[in-house]
């Protein structure tokens, strides 16, 4: 992780791995790394179908300047599955996880998915939010534009050995970081009691239709706290428009474009994020 990390240009200063940590809320088994550092808490929120392990590059490198919690949200990573994967129930979830680390105010970095949850909690108890900082996902979101993505995703499944899904990935993805691929595919599965790999994820299809919805709700939500919108430089995702207008309807809104990235900002370009998020979140 460390050497990776090095190589996509990421400056560390402490290499000690992070803190598991584990509560639990309305029945669901919740998980996290705790990695430590200085400064105001920051819980770090990911997309669908990854898992907390996503930040480990950024955390590496902004440990320094802020507390850093990355969390598994429910029915991804080490965390439980459930019945109930409303945006309102994650939300609750990530106050959960503050209470329990013994957080009342904190900042929030959200990525897609993440980003959506984070923007719940800042409209739900903007008391409790210092910063938000939203890594691209906006309203106008190219949805159709990850079909390939989602068809991935949907047909993962056990599999002898990692490198067959490291090679499927790299086919919807040419230009994909092929070591940072890899990395993430290993935090994506689990091995098996009989040999070979698991994902670790909930296979149940998410809600996209109630996703999409709580994406638009976000100007409504965002009028509260200062925003930083973080646009990868290629995604095809979130179009440069639409971005410019979620910031231009969030009264103290910024936004920030990471060159050489994609929609996962914080895999393609930690290092590009990580000066981003040091100046919005120390400033």
């Amino acid at each position: 992780m460390t050497e990776l990390a090095a190589a996509l240009g990421v400056t560390i200063d402490d290499p000690a791995p992070p803190r598991e940590i584990h509560i639990s809320r309305a029945g669901c088994r919740l998980h996290g790394f705790d990695w430590g550092g200085t400064g105001s808490p920051v819980l770090l929120l990911h997309g669908g179908a990854l898992t907390a392990h996503t930040w480990d590059f950024v955390c590496l490198g902004l440990r320094g300047a802020a507390r850093l919690i990355a969390l598994d949200l429910r029915g991804h990573g080490e965390s439980g599955w459930s019945g109930d994967y409303r945006v309102g129930t994650l939300a609750a979830d990530v106050v959960a996880a503050a209470d329990h680390l013994g957080f009342y105010r904190v900042h929030l970095v959200g990525m897609s998915l993440g980003g959506v949850i984070a923007a719940h909690v800042a409209d739900e108890h903007p008391g409790r939010v210092e910063r938000l900082a939203l890594i691209d996902v906006a309203p106008g979101v190219d949805f159709d534009s990850t079909w390939r993505v989602r068809t991935f995703i949907s047909g993962l499944g056990p599999v002898r050995d990692l490198e067959t899904v490291v090679e499927a990935a790299m086919r919807v993805n040419p230009r994909a970081h092929r070591p940072s691929v890899a990395y993430r595919m290993s935090t994506l599965f689990r091995r098996a009691p009989g040999g070979g790999w698991v994902p670790k994820g909930d296979p149940r299809p998410p809600d996209f239709p109630a996703i999409l919805a709580a994406i638009d709700r976000l100007p409504a939500q965002l009028s509260r706290t200062p925003v930083l919108l973080v646009r990868g430089g290629r995604s095809r995702v979130l179009p440069q428009a639409a971005a410019e207008r979620l910031v231009a309807h969030v009264p103290n809104g910024e936004l920030v474009v990471v060159p050489d990235a994609g929609h996962n900002v914080q895999e393609d370009n930690p290092a590009g994020l990580i000066i981003a998020l040091h100046a919005f979140l120390t400033r």
